[in-house]
Parts: C-alpha cells; structure tokens; sequence
C-alpha cells in the first residue's frame, strides 16, 4: 500500500472526470469513482490508499481495493482533528440511550463538531467511538474564558547565554529543537474580540493539541445530559456520565506511533520524540525535553517531571557526600578502640551480661556482639554528625534552588499569575452539584454555590474523626509488631543458646537473636505498610469527597495533606520506635519495664552495648529499598501485562487499519489522581532520606539510583503504556512544597536527636574528655566504664534462666555479678543502682548537643534562604518586561482602533452603490491614507489593507463594512 502522489492524484482526476463523462448517472461505479475523488482532492490525500497495481481506477473492483488510514489523529475529511475520543458499548440499554442522545445533542449545541465510528469498524465488534472536533469558534470561545495566553510578539530576549567550559556538558544535552520546539514570544490572555492583535499565522494551529484537549474537556465536565425543559442539576458532565457507564471510557488521542517517526501530515512526531530522547532508559544520563514534555502533556505534567529531575541533580551531591562519610567509616574501621575491647576475650569475653528477657534468656558474653559492634561503627561515627548537618543545609539549598527554578519555568511557561485567575475563581462540577445553597459572590456579584457552615462543620468533624481511626489502627499494628519483637526475640534467644547456627557455612557467624528479631520484624512491618497502603488510599480519596472542596486546587490539597499524614505514620512509625523509644525505657535488672504489664511478660527491649544505631539502619533498608523495589516493579510490570492483554487482538491488524482510538482505548487510564501517586512516592523516598539520614549516610544513593530509573520508568508509562492525560495547568507542585518545608525543619530535630540518643557518639566523647584528667585521651576501657553491676543473687527468680537454658561456661563457674548497658551504682553502694552523676553529665551533653545542632543549622538555613532569592532577577526582568510591552502593545491597539471609527464615522456609507460607488472608492482612499499615519502592528496594516480592496459586485461597500467591523462598529 502507498499514499496517492500528487501526479497520481491529477491521472486519477482525469480519469475520473472521463469516466463520469461516459457513464450515466446511474452507474454506481462511476458514482464511487467520483465520490472517492471528490474525496480525495477535499482533505489533499489523507486517509485514501491505493494497491500498488496502479492509480487508475475503471471501476467498482478497483475502488473496493481503497482503504481509509486509520492510524490517523483527523476525522474521515482529513482535515478537522480529533480533539477527543468518547467510547461506548450499545447495551441496548434505553436510559443510557437516551443520556447520550442528549449529551450528544448539547455537545452539539455548544459548538463542537462530532463523527461515530460504528462497532462494526472495532476489533470487539462491540464498541462505538464518538470522535469530537472543537471548531476556531468554540476553541477561541473558551480560550477567552480560560484565560489562556497566545502570542502577541516574538520574545526579543535571549533565553540562553555562554557558559564557561559549555562543552563538558555537550555529552548530557539534546538536540536544540526536541529541547525548545517552538519559539520564544510575549504572551497574553487571548481575546476573541482582538485577534488581529495576536499572532496567529494558522488559526488551526495557534493552539496545541494539549490546549484543545484542555477546553474540549472543560466544555464536557460542564455540559448537561438532560432535555431542555427538565432542569436536572445533578445530570451534568462526563464523569457523572463515565461512572454510570454510559460511556466506557473519554481520552484525548496521542500522536501516532512511538516506535517510528510519521512519515506522512496525519501525525505529529512528538510522541516519537518523547520515546526516543526521554523515554528510553539509554537517555538516563541526558537532559529532559522539559518544554517538550509541556507542549504534548501540560504543564502539570510538566511541573512533575522538573521536579522530579532537580531533586534527581540534587542527590548527586548528597550521595556523595554519603558515600564519603561512609568511607570514612570503613578506614577507622582498624582505630575503633571500642570494638576492638567487644571483641577481645580477656575483656569482652570476661564481661558476663544480664539477660535480655525473662525465663527463655541466658545469660552471655559481651564478645557474642563482636560482629554487630564493628557493623555499627560503620554508621556511628565521627562522620555521622558531619553528614546530618551537612543534610540540614542541603534540605535548604534544595528547596531555595527549586524556588528559583520552578520561578524561570512559570514565566517560560506562562503561568505567572495563573493560580488567582484560574484555579481559585473555578468551582468543580461536583461542587456545582451537590450544593444547592445559593449566594452572591463579593467578588463577581453573581450567585454562586455554597457549602453552609453547619455542613461543613459535620463535615470536617467526621473526616477528622475517620483520619483519627484510621491513624490509630497505624498505631496498633506498630504495637503489635512491637510485641512481635518482644516475643520471638525471647524464642530466638532459646534456639540460639550456645550459638547452633555457627554451624551455618558463611552467615552463621553474622546470625544473633537481636539480627534475627530486626530483620523479620522490618519484613513484616513493611508487609503491614503495603497492605494499609491499599486501604489508605481509598479512605483519603472517600473523605475528601465527603468534604466538597470547591476547586481543584484545594481537592488536591486536602487530599495531599490527608495521604501524607496516613502515609507518614505508616511508613516512619516504625523507624521512629525504634531510633526514640527502644533501650530508652527498660529499667534495670530487678526492676525491668514490662510492656503490658509484668503479667505478659514482655519486657522492654534492650540496645546493644554499640546502640540502637544498627537496628534503626536495617529497619530503614528494609523499608526503604523494599518500597522502592515493589513501587519499581508494579509501575513497570503491571501496565506492560494489562495493556498486552487488552491489545491482543489489535496487534492482528493491519497496521493501517488498527485506528489511533482503538490503540488508545487499549491503554490504561491515567487518572486524575495518577500525578498525585507519583509526588507521594517521591516525598516519602524524601522523608527517609532527611529524617533518619544520620543512621545511614548511603540513602541517598539509593535515592539517586532509584530515582534516575523513576524518570524513565515514568517516561516510558507516560509514553507508551498509559492514554494521553487531558492538559491541564499548574504554576508549581502545589501542597508538596509546605510539605517539603515542614519535612525539612522537622528533619533537623529528629537527626539532632539520633545523633544524641540513639548512636553512642556523646557518651564516647563525654568520656573522652571527662575520664583521662592529665592523661593522653583514649577510648580505652569506655566499654568497662559504660556497663553497670548488677547481683545475680538479687534477680528474682520469674526473671531467672530457667533450669537448663544456662549455657555450659555459666553453670561451670561461680559468677555472682553480671552488667547490663546503663550508668547506676554498684550493689553494695549507698545509692546502689540508681543513676550516677556521669549519668546526669550525659543527658546534660545530649541536650546541649541537640540545641547547639539544631541553631547552628537553623541559623544557616535562615541564612541560605535570606542569600538566595526565591525568584532570580533576570525572571523578574523578563516579567516586567512583558508586562510594559502588554500595556503598550493594546494602548496602541486602541488608539488605533479609535481613530479607525473616527475615520469611518466621518464618512456615511450607502447602500446604492449605483450612484455612489465612486463616492466610496474615495472615501476608502481617503481613510486609507488616514490609518497608515496611526503607529500600529504590521500585521493590522495587512489586514486593513485586504479589507480596503474593492470587491465586485459593489466595489467598496462590502470592504467598508468589513473595515467597521474591524473597528468595532456594528452599525450598517
């Protein structure tokens, strides 16, 4: 099959032209031979083939061998473009019959333009689709309502300047059209009433795809599917419409194919563009075609991905500086004096520790813990307070940095002002709805719908209470995993007695009960977070519908805040137990703290003599990288699988025959909340990164290395496994930005206070500088002077070993004391086993630590962000720029207008043109050389021009009105 060449085109038309001169009327071939050619010549070629036999057509049997292209973005003329697909299955049910008779008929009403595709023409043979076209009418129409900016000059500054040693960069950069695929221009909200003052070369292109899926979809949300004499308010709009099954699906249509370029004027290459320069994991290390990602998705698509990609950037510096302190950590591994006394059987090996639970608990050497020690000062050093405050100033400069490139892509992209005038001032149709209270609006002095405050109240106090609930079933898991590790702890410490699991070639050493508690704990708990996860997401959505927010922008607000606050729980609940709450309440032996009471016998847990430090890494390894293997996984592999299956039988198809609509129908459905799925991922992966950074410095590697494949794996969706999104508008990421701030303050106090009392790194030092008074300082003997004594003869016996459980050193030899991790007096003393004054210096150290942390990098972070300024001063430039030429350019509009009616005024027009045709070819001489003194566009001048030339039959009279109504004068 081949396209009709133009020379084709003319023998056909000359064939066709002989054959209608020969053949009757009555003959249906020569009837189809002209009908096809007529056809041909009205949409210039589009969508009609020809065999390779030849370009003739003599009769019926040759016609029949033309098919139309269905792999096309324009209805069957070629020429109007789709600027919406709805879908159907004619159930021969009559009420949904019915809904689409009228939705169809007051779709037409307002202008749109729509074309059927019968179910005969669909794989299924089921299926109906109703392609809608928005004419230069609607689309100019409602471009004025949406306030969408056109251009109205070409941008005279320039939008890039020399950098030095550019040419580093050169292997990261792409093409300079896939990266600015249009030019740069001033712009300004369109007028219908003004087009002569806007740039528009082609009216069927000043819009893009994007913008015209944009206003089809507002005109569908809005328009009604009731009769006109039955005022039904709640029947109205396309979602109402979706949800009832009505319609089986609504979509805008993407470009064609993304795995090759289009060679012919039916589609862009856009989405090719996309593949091959964005969505290709090859393209991990290159720039993103941010303004081309806007142009075919939008700028709330848009805003994502540049978010996604700086905070990308931004870890690099971070992961450096993590993998920095870790190797830090790895070359004092030989001067960790610490571990080395742990380790070493004439003191760690003689030290006798307390058990670490009653009855099933033994007692055990320090050196048991030899591995776990060396383990924890990978993490727990000197590096570890340098790297969280080295994170405290970089959440900062993050967040200050973004300001600023997130204030150069709203004026790039036009949406300086945008959120006041459109998202604010806009109700959702729900809220239109479900409200049936009216009143009139300050602002507008139109009656609008309201909520009344009584219903609101009941309203916020019911989502309130459900957020309540559901957060403390969030608390009650973590407490059940909690007495999870209360109880197998003490069954892991009966079966490990005497160390069996020695016996293990290569990980038997590494296996203890407080490794083997940790690691099947953080499993479960993170099982426990993914199946909440499901459940959450349903609740927040149900409750903030409940609510009827009445714009979009607070929906998405008020859904953002609930999800995050369910998701923070969830997935940091966890982590904070074990970094601020495990080893801080457990009492001394003789006087432990039970967790439910001493009847359960479930005592507090213990930190290793190193810290909690190591648990708190394994709990936020697991959790972390367990979340972004399954996030990686369901977004790759879940769609791939759902969209084979949907479009098996579609692959059978001729290539020209399987129709854009139906290739899109396959697709998964991105969602109005899919963008919002996406941030919160994201601003998760961040909390684990900023909160509990301290105990592990190589999170955010892990973040870098999860997110480069986030970018494409999310790419590759947008691109090929999900339908087109309808376009929609978004100035920045909205509530995700106070979250970000509230994150990163909050960030700052839970490291200072990890670093305080969860790693060992101030009593070390507190040691070190308090208990060598004139002598060289060392580390030596800390591990001593950290572990109190405690009388076996005083454990009571419901907390002893039971008979057995004792292993063979113990019952051989003649122990009376053992240690346990605190600082209390000794049996025997007057004070024995309460606190000791180094005890009190401790705490005191601590909480010093933890103010001086916290204002040193408060301090700093204030001091950043008053440095940087949120938007850069060429931005501002830029916009004041625009802005004066805006006011200039419509100034001189209306003078010119002005004085046009002031010419045309002064000169009566007449309709006799017999008698005064001359008269008026004067009159239009005269205003013409009038107007040509007025300073004005280039284009107006054109355009005058055109309307001053005489037209025949009247010369002159017809031009004149023209030019009147240029003028904005209706009178005839």
């Amino acid at each position: 099959m081949k396209r009709i060449t133009e020379k084709e085109r003319d023998e056909t038309s000359i064939e066709l032209k002989s054959a209608t001169d020969s053949e009757t009327a009555d003959d249906p071939a020569a009837l189809t031979a002209f009908r096809i050619k007529l056809h041909s010549e009205e949409n210039n070629g589009h969508g009609i083939y020809l065999s390779d036999r030849g370009s003739s057509l003599p009769g019926h049997t040759e016609t029949d061998k033309l098919q139309r292209n269905k792999d096309t973005v324009f209805f069957r003329d070629g020429v109007r473009r789709i600027d919406f697909v709805l879908s159907y299955v004619d159930d021969k049910d009559e009420k949904k019959q019915e809904r689409r008779r009228e939705f169809e008929a007051n779709l037409e009403k307002a202008g749109l333009e729509l074309e059927t595709e019968d179910k005969e023409d669909s794989d299924d043979g089921r299926t109906y689709f109703l392609k809608i076209h928005a004419p230069w009418e609607v689309l100019a129409t409602y471009a004025e309502v949406l306030k969408i900016k056109v251009p109205f000059k070409a941008s005279d500054v320039p939008h890039t300047q020399d950098v030095p040693f550019g040419w580093l960069s050169q292997p990261f950069r792409l093409p300079e059209n896939i990266m600015r695929p249009q030019p740069d221009y001033f712009t300004t909200a369109f007028d219908k009433g003004k087009t002569d003052f806007f740039l528009i070369n082609d009216k069927d292109t000043l819009f893009p795809p994007s913008t015209r899926n944009r206003i089809v979809f507002y005109i569908l949300a809005r328009c009604p599917y009731h009769k006109e004499d039955r005022l039904e308010k709640y029947k109205k709009g396309i979602k109402r419409l979706l949800s009832n099954g009505t319609y089986t699906a609504a979509f805008p249509l993407h470009d064609c194919r993304y795995w090759k370029r289009a060679t012919n004027h039916e589609c862009e290459s856009e989405r090719y563009n996309l593949y091959k320069n964005w969505a290709r994991f090859l393209c991990f290390y290159k720039e993103q075609p941010l303004n081309l990602i806007r142009k075919y998705y939008g700028e709330k698509i848009g805003i994502y991905f540049a978010w996604l990609g700086f905070y990308t950037e931004m870890l690099f510096l971070a992961a450096v500086m993590g993998v920095i302190c870790f190797a830090y950590g790895l070359l004092s591994y030989d001067d960790n004096i610490s571990s080395k006394e742990i380790c070493d059987p004439s003191i760690g090996g003689s030290i006798v520790m307390c058990p670490l639970c009653d009855k099933k608990c033994s007692f055990w050497k320090l050196n048991s813990t030899c591995l776990s020690s060396w383990q924890s000062h990978l993490f727990d050093n000197e590096g570890t307070v340098f790297f969280a405050i080295f994170m405290g100033i970089w959440v900062t400069l993050f967040l200050e940095f973004w300001k600023r490139r997130q204030a150069r892509l709203e004026y790039e992209w036009d949406l300086v002002d945008f959120e006041e005038q459109q998202q604010q001032l806009q109700m959702r149709p729900e809220f239109e709805i479900k409200c049936t209270h009216k009143r009139m609006n300050r602002i507008t002095q139109e009656s609008e719908p309201y909520l009344p405050m009584s219903s609101k109240c009941a309203r916020f106090c019911l989502s309130g209470a459900t957020v309540l609930f559901w957060m403390s079933l969030i608390v009650a898991c973590i407490i059940g995993v909690i007495a999870y590790r209360l109880a197998v702890f003490a069954a892991f410490a009966s079966i490990m007695k005497d160390s069996p699991t020695r016996n293990i070639q290569l990980v038997g050493n590494l296996i203890t009960p407080q490794l083997a508690t940790s690691v099947t704990a953080s499993c479960i708990n993170f099982v426990i977070i993914m199946i909440l996860n499901f459940f959450y997401e349903r609740v927040a959505v149900w409750i903030t519908d409940m609510e009827i927010p009445k714009t979009h922008l607070e929906y998405e607000n008020k859904l953002t805040m609930k999800m995050f606050l369910f998701q923070f729980v969830n997935y940091y609940s966890s982590c904070f137990y074990v970094a601020f709450f495990k080893g801080k309440f457990v009492g001394h032996p003789g006087n432990y703290t039970y967790m439910f009471g001493k009847e359960s016998r479930l005592r507090n847990e213990e930190c290793d003599p190193g810290g909690c430090l190591i648990e708190l890494t394994t709990q936020l390894v697991i959790v972390m990288v367990g979340k972004q293997l399954w996030g990686n996984i369901q977004e790759a592999l879940l769609p791939l699988m759902r969209n084979w299956w949907g479009s098996r039988k579609g692959r059978h198809q001729p290539e020209n025959q399987y129709s854009r609509w139906e290739q899109d129908n396959d697709l998964l459905n991105f969602t109005q909340l899919g963008l919002f799925y996406e941030y919160l991922e994201m601003v998760v992966q961040f909390g684990f990164i900023t909160l509990f950074v301290a105990s592990f410095p190589l999170a955010p590697l892990l973040a870098l290395c999860n997110n480069i494949l986030e970018i494409r794996v999310d790419a590759w969706k947008f691109t090929t496994q999900f339908r087109r999104p309808v376009a929609s508008k978004a100035r920045n990421i909205g509530a995700w930005q106070e979250i970000l701030n509230v994150v990163a303050i909050l960030s700052v106090v839970t490291n200072a206070f990890i670093v305080a009392f969860t790693s060992d790194m101030i009593p070390r030092l507190v040691y070190l500088y308090t208990s060598h008074k004139g002598e060289e300082l060392t580390m030596q003997g800390y591990i001593n002077n950290s572990l109190s004594v405690y009388n076996i003869s005083q454990i009571p016996s419901d907390s002893m070993p039971e008979d057995g459980d004792s292993p063979s050193w113990y019952s051989n030899s003649s122990i009376t004391t053992c240690r346990y991790r605190d600082y209390r007096y000794p049996p025997g003393h007057q004070r024995q086993y309460t606190h000791t004054m180094q005890f009190w210096h401790i705490l005191a150290a601590k909480m010093a630590f933890i103010i001086i942390m916290e204002h040193v990098v408060f301090v700093v972070k204030f001091f950043v962000a008053w440095m940087i300024p949120d938007v850069p001063s060429e931005v501002k430039a830029r916009i004041k720029r625009e802005r004066y030429l805006i006011q200039e350019y419509l100034h001189n509009y209306e003078v010119e207008k002005l004085k046009l009616q002031l010419c045309l005024s002064s000169f009566p027009v007449t309709t006799n043109a017999t008698t005064t045709a001359n008269t008026t070819i004067t009159t239009m001489d005269t205003c013409s050389e009038l107007c040509t003194e007025v300073l004005c566009p280039s284009d107006t001048h054109e355009m005058m021009a055109e309307c001053l030339s005489p037209s025949p039959p009247l010369p002159g009279c017809n031009s004149t009105l023209e030019l009147r109504h240029m003028a904005g004068d209706a009178t005839p």
